[in-house]
């Protein structure tokens, strides 16, 4: 099971955390700390994988990216490593070709594409076309609350739109 999932920069800065497990807020800085300083020390030749705190650590690099997932020992560490591509995947095939302004500026997207990924730390829904097709649909949502289409011709009617 998935502890715990942190995206943070070459530059140590956290983009985006999701935690499956309770830590307090002091735990979870230190984890942070401890974990960036680690990964960003380790040369690009080295394993992906590595031990910290009775977890194993899962990290990949894409682009300015980091992706860090701590699971249980037992967990099959290429199985996570198949997850974080698959978030990767899913984030590229919304955002385009995803870069670290996109996690910036539409982080609310990138936490919902990773809720409807991962459900209590364990994999929920596998198929790349539905967890797309759920972020649409919450677009279109999105949209209709912001705008809505009674309000927008009333206002024309008034003239004042």
């Amino acid at each position: 099971m998935i502890q715990y999932v942190l995206l943070f920069s070459r530059q140590g800065k956290v983009r985006l955390q999701k935690w499956y497990q309770a830590f307090t807020q002091k735990e979870k800085k230190k984890i942070q700390r401890e974990l960036v300083a680690t990964i960003l020390a380790r040369r690009t030749k080295m394993c992906n994988f590595l031990e910290y705190r009775e977890l194993k650590v899962v990290y990949k690099r894409y682009a300015s990216l980091y992706f860090c997932v701590a699971v249980e020992p037992g967990d099959n560490e290429l199985i996570t490593l198949e997850i974080v591509h698959r978030y990767v995947e899913l984030l590229d095939k919304y955002f385009g070709s995803v870069c670290e302004l996109d996690i910036i500026f539409n982080f609310e997207k990138a936490y919902y594409m990773l809720d409807e990924l991962l459900v209590g730390g364990e994999l929920q829904e596998s198929s790349k076309r539905n967890i797309i097709r759920a972020v649409t649909a919450q677009d279109m949502l999105q949209e209709e609350t912001e705008n809505p289409k009674g309000a927008l011709s009333i206002l024309e009617e008034i003239g004042l739109a």
